[in-house]
């Protein structure tokens, strides 16, 4: 008589014990308790949960970097960097028997499997979208059962860059119903942004060759318009499935790269060049580097 098949909708079994996976972490959980024994590393005793937060963002950024560089081996390293830290917090956490690193594992497992009813449930999603929906409808009816801040926008962390929050944003609007029918109505929002930023650009200002200074007022509208105009691209980017943050850091490598390679077409400061040599060295330079305009 055949076993009966498990249900493929049920949470699973956690993984064996001989799972190479569990060994490592293990060995990693092993290795930050010594650092935290009273014999332990003074550094890693001075730590603080509050300490070690700025280290989960840094780790997070560099395994971040790693990934766009499509380096296997880089991104192995700072993602156990990032392991590394958040063991750290959680066992600071536990000394101060606050949670530890069991309870923040559990948190996550619950979450997963509530978060997740098409895997785990009797619902059904179709497609990345419909799983986002999903996610988020499940999110803010978890905020309001905890009292806490029930609009499609909250949970958006405020420490991350503009960029990253804007997307993060955009896709909680998305998600909620608030959006155009299709990405040409966000590039109409960019285009109109623009309008209305030069709408306020005083023509002197434009014609200036050197910084100009602009009225209270009048810097107080361009700042307004001209942040209108990043966010909405940031949300055209979010339309076409682009990551603004990563759009921008990909953008500032290439400046950098073309301008220091511009540099070393000179001998001396660049001051001393016109601005016909300097623009005849970038372009050369992006022939040189290669890549898109």
């Amino acid at each position: 008589m055949s076993e009966p098949k498990s249900d493929p909708r049920s949470v699973p079994e956690a993984v064996p014990a001989d799972d190479p996976r569990l060994s490592a972490l293990a060995s990693l959980i092993a290795i930050v308790d010594r650092l935290r024994a009273p014999d332990g590393c003074p550094w890693d005793l001075e730590q603080t949960e509050a300490s070690m937060a700025p280290y989960a963002v840094e780790e997070a950024h560099e395994l971040a970097e790693a990934i766009a560089e499509s380096s296997a081996e880089a991104a192995a390293s700072e993602a156990g960097d990032c392991l590394t830290v958040l063991m750290l917090i959680c066992r600071i956490a536990e000394q101060s028997e606050r949670f530890d690193l069991g309870a923040a594992a559990r948190s996550a497992t619950e979450k997963l499997v509530r978060r997740h009813p098409h895997v785990f449930g009797t619902a059904t999603a179709g497609s990345a979208g419909e799983v986002l929906e999903s996610w988020e409808d499940i999110k803010r009816r978890e905020r309001a059962d905890a009292k806490e801040d029930t609009s499609a926008l909250a949970g958006v962390p405020k420490g991350l860059s503009s960029l990253h929050r804007a997307s993060r944003v955009c896709q909680k609007a998305v998600a909620a119903g608030f959006h155009w029918e299709d990405a040409r109505g966000a590039l109409g929002k960019v285009e109109e942004e623009l309008e209305e930023l030069i709408e306020v650009l005083p023509e002197a200002s434009l014609k200036s060759s050197a910084r100009p200074q602009l009225d209270p007022e009048v810097r107080e509208r361009v700042e307004h318009e001209l942040g209108d105009l990043l966010m909405a691209s940031a949300f055209l980017g979010g339309y076409l499935q682009l990551d603004p943050e990563a759009m921008c850091r990909s953008a500032l490598g290439r400046f950098e790269a073309r301008f220091r390679n511009m540099e070393g077409q000179f001998d001396g400061p660049l001051n001393e060049r016109s601005l016909a040599e300097m623009m005849a060295a970038w372009v050369r330079a992006k022939a040189e580097l290669g890549g898109q305009e």
